[in-house]
């Protein structure tokens, strides 16, 4: 395996710092080869890891100290893999936060990468620092007061008060991402696959505050890699926000409602009005765009690629695959007539795991704008129509029906039928576009998602591939006119119908994440997406 230092690094001597010594990644290089492909957040798998590219590294705390003090070592590094152009930008960036001791105590064993066996860390023991209540602490601390440390730059919100001395407490869910909830107050996303410019998941809860929108909890405080050198875009790497204490997430209350056999209409018509508020508001203060028929048929053929690309790489996909297709080449015609469709910057991944209620009023917050993760971060930041998001919390509610107790059953689905009817009245109650007068567009998101879920459950949980497959069959029988149309909508009265929805994919397929962050990969309410704890 090779690696390179980024063409900052300089000859490594006493007087020069950590950062700049030029044995630093290579000396870390095998302890990260074996490490970093086991991770949750790491999107290369399947193919080998060859090396890795640094980018930059800042030392948060003294890493080769004579005392018993853990180190903090933060990296943006690039990795190589079989098969990938060879130019030095065609890897993905990660953020390693690495801590370095000494002799690690026994508690964090289980955050041991290893000892590097040469270079500047040499005998020490280099381990996940974001499994280290102590240097997580430090990260709170850091945020509390903006200004700039080697290539990152610390800023907060005016007027953000920030306690000092808050407990941490990491959360130990595998995810797309890793996140720190810091008491009761504030929780820290720290991106690990890094995308040159500003992440949504900042962008858009800034907008929101900036329009008042209190169904998105507003950031305090965040770092960036200050104008990074391969593209001299600033880049973001985490960011803080309340913590919503008290709060449920989407999925964990759908579970249970299904677990007990009772109605989740009204909150699920509730979270509709909510969806719907956050649409309206991201519309008034962010740019806006039409959708006409060039522009729709330009969507319909990236669908079919998708589509296209997930039979090759999923064979169980492939019978399904020209009865699929017919929803988009449905969307491809929509425009015919001149008419428009406004488009405008979404969530980009809702699911019910993307939400959380309130314990005493009820009140539904969205959280994770991040988008989906194995998107391009360009496609994600582009003006998109929000039905996109609607059909992506249908899929959810299935999703739910689907993994609850029922396992599917004719309960299960009447049940996400209903609540999926709720949802699109609520939204439409609320000011947003009606779901149920676009039947093509709906049908066009949500085979693209189901698409999309089954990829993610194909790589990641094999043994939920049954969830997407369900409603793969459910609307390729819509492509072939055996099956109600109305029930890519959800409001058709038979159980059929709710498995076409397939609202699940908003529920435990494409957003793993436990922590009210984003990414786990455990179910909550997304392919892909897990979590846990009540996040703001």
């Amino acid at each position: 395996m090779s690696d390179t230092a980024s063409t900052r690094a300089t000859r490594n001597t006493p007087d020069r710092p950590l950062v700049l010594a030029p044995d630093l990644l290579p000396s870390l290089a095998p302890l990260l080869a074996a490490w970093v492909p086991r991770q949750r957040w790491f999107a290369g798998k399947g193919q080998q890891l060859t090396g890795f590219t640094l980018v930059s590294a800042t030392e948060l705390l003294p890493c080769v100290s004579d005392g018993t003090a853990p180190g903090l070592l933060q990296l943006l590094v690039r990795t190589r893999q079989s098969g990938q152009p060879d130019r030095p930008a065609a890897g993905d960036c990660y953020q390693l936060l690495l801590g370095v001791h000494p002799a690690l105590p026994p508690q964090l064993a289980p955050a041991a990468i290893g000892r590097p066996a040469d270079g500047p860390l040499r005998g020490r023991t280099v381990y996940d620092a974001l499994l280290d209540n102590r240097l997580c602490g430090l990260l709170l601390e850091r945020l509390r007061v903006p200004g700039r440390l080697g290539a990152l730059r610390f800023c907060h919100e005016p007027g953000a008060a920030i306690p000092s001395g808050l407990p941490a407490r990491p959360i130990a869910v595998e995810q797309s991402n890793s996140s720190i909830v810091y008491g009761d107050t504030f929780i820290l996303k720290v991106f690990r696959r890094i995308a040159p410019g500003v992440n949504p998941d900042l962008e858009l809860p800034r907008a929101l505050a900036g329009a008042r929108c209190a169904r998105v909890p507003a950031p305090a405080a965040w770092f960036e890699a200050a104008g990074a050198e391969e593209c001299g875009e600033t880049t973001t790497l985490g960011v803080l926000q309340p913590f919503l204490r008290g709060s449920a997430d989407g999925w964990q209350l759908a579970l249970h409602a299904l677990a007990v056999r009772a109605d989740f209409t009204g909150s699920a018509r509730a979270l509709g009005h909510a969806t719907a508020e956050v649409h309206t508001a991201l519309a008034q203060v962010l740019p806006t765009t039409e959708l006409h028929r060039p522009q729709l048929a330009a969507i319909a053929a990236q669908m079919t690629e998708r589509l296209d690309a997930t039979a090759r790489a999923v064979p169980v996909l492939a019978p399904y695959r020209a009865r699929l297709r017919a929803a988009f080449d449905a969307l491809a015609t929509v425009g015919h007539d001149g008419r428009g469709w406004a488009a405008q910057r979404i969530h980009g991944d809702l699911h019910l795991g993307q939400t959380l209620r309130s314990a005493g009023a009820g009140r539904w917050s969205l959280i994770d704008f991040e988008g989906e993760p194995a998107r391009p971060p360009a496609e994600r930041r582009r003006p998109q129509q929000a039905l996109r998001d609607v059909a992506a919390m249908l899929r959810s509610f299935d999703y739910a029906a689907r993994s609850g107790p029922g396992g599917g059953d004719a309960w299960s689905l009447e049940w996400a039928r209903r609540t999926r009817a709720a949802f699109c009245r609520g939204y439409a109650e609320a000011g947003g576009h009606d779901p149920r007068s676009a039947p093509e567009l709906m049908r066009a998101y949500e085979t693209d998602k189901a698409v999309y879920e089954v990829l993610y459950e194909a790589r990641h949980r094999p043994d939920w591939l049954p969830v997407p497959m369900a409603a793969i069959r459910r609307l390729a029988a819509a492509g072939d006119g055996t099956a109600a149309r109305g029930g890519a909508i959800g409001t058709a009265g038979t159980a059929g119908t709710a498995e076409a929805t397939g609202a699940g994919a908003g529920a435990g397929a494409g957003a793993a994440e436990a922590t009210g962050t984003t990414g786990s990969g455990k179910p909550r309410g997304a392919a892909g997406s897990a979590r846990s704890d009540g996040r703001g």
